[in-house]
């Protein structure tokens, strides 16, 4: 399959997904309203229940603002706040992020230090050296092995590039990429937002990871959880309260060389993508936890990512392995319902330690 191929297959199942991702029946009426948009690189929805289309529109709009907006200032080859920080480490400065981003940053090196590195931001030039970078095209080949080992070498982990004050210093290769981590954040915030309007039954989709809030009327949300490497849909999750469900997988941005499938997730340990697992998905009431969990799992591996699970302190996980297999950790196994009833059946559950 070439690049452009991958690329289109992605896309394809982007939309698929979305389309199927709310599994509800027909006779919305106008109780249920959607606006979808494109920001960080993915379709980005937002449904809301119950209220006034009008001001359901306005809420969704502002949401919209907000995504863009944090697009801007979190791109990390852009002129917008991260991109300063990473022009000032290129260039041997120390950097001063803005209040915001100092936040982010100080969160996002915490939670790289609970997942022992398996979660590591500060490797944007490795991503960037594979390609991975959302503007750019994919390749047709891995890098060399030398180049990558250099990328490796020339960095640090985030936790030692924050120092006291929230400044940033380093070598010139550690260079910052939030992506694990930034699109679970937006959510949150599209979500608070939504929640400052007065809107309690809602949620803020982008590309398949979501968090909702409240109801669908009188019933729970239900959502679909993609199937690994397939257009289709492996299981159903009904979501009441406020939970954020994320997946991370080997399908969204990859290629294929001489056989072997390279996607976008690295490990920060070898420079190469993960091995042994296809998709991770969390549920935590925290979305950019969610979402960093997600990525930590996938790094972690089929033997280690209970362990990790543990660490970062998410215990609701449905691992699906590159065998077929599907792993749950026990508070998730009673609340998904699989379409097949064969995996309903052969899914097993893994404690965690």
């Amino acid at each position: 399959m070439s690049p452009a191929t991958a690329s289109r297959a992605a896309a394809r199942a982007a939309v698929l997904l979305l389309a199927a991702l709310l599994l509800v029946g027909c006779g919305r009426g106008d109780e249920e309203v959607r606006h979808r948009f494109m920001a960080m690189g993915t379709l980005v929805d937002v449904t809301t229940w119950g209220v006034p289309r009008t001001e359901a529109e306005e809420g969704a709009r502002e949401v919209e603002a907000l995504f863009l907006a944090l697009h801007r200032e979190w791109d990390p080859w852009g002129d917008g706040a991260l991109g300063r920080v990473n022009q000032a480490l290129a260039a041997g400065e120390d950097a001063a992020p803005d209040e915001d981003l100092g936040a982010l940053l100080a969160e996002a090196a915490a939670l790289s230090a609970a997942s022992d590195g398996l979660f590591e931001p500060a490797i944007a030039t490795l991503v960037k050296l594979w390609g991975f970078s959302r503007e750019e095209t994919l390749p047709e080949a891995p890098p060399p092995a030398d180049e990558i080992a250099a990328r490796l070498a020339g960095t640090r982990p985030l936790a030692a590039l924050v120092g006291p004050g929230g400044r940033v210093s380093g070598p010139p290769g550690a260079q910052i990429d939030l992506g694990g981590f930034l699109k679970g954040v937006a959510v949150d915030r599209g979500i608070e937002l939504l929640r400052a309007r007065g809107v309690d039954h809602a949620i803020v989709n982008a590309g398949g990871d979501l968090r909702a809030i409240g109801r669908r009327g009188e019933r729970p949300w239900r959502i679909g959880i993609r199937a690994a490497r397939e257009q289709s849909i492996l299981a159903a999750l009904e979501v009441e309260g406020d939970e954020a469900v994320f997946t991370s997988g080997d399908y969204e941005r990859y290629f294929v060389h001489d056989g072997r499938h390279y996607h976008h997730v690295l490990d920060p340990r070898s420079g190469y993508p993960t091995a042994g697992i296809v998709s991770a998905t969390v549920v935590h009431r925290n979305a950019g936890l969610a979402d960093a969990a997600a990525t930590a799992l996938m790094v972690a591996g089929p033997d280690d990512w209970p362990a990790t699970a543990r660490a970062l302190g998410v215990d609701s996980v449905m691992i699906v392995h590159e065998d077929g297999r599907i792993e749950l950790t026990g508070a998730l196994r009673p609340r998904i319902r699989f379409r097949d009833e064969a995996q309903e059946r052969g899914a097993s559950v893994r404690p965690l330690p």
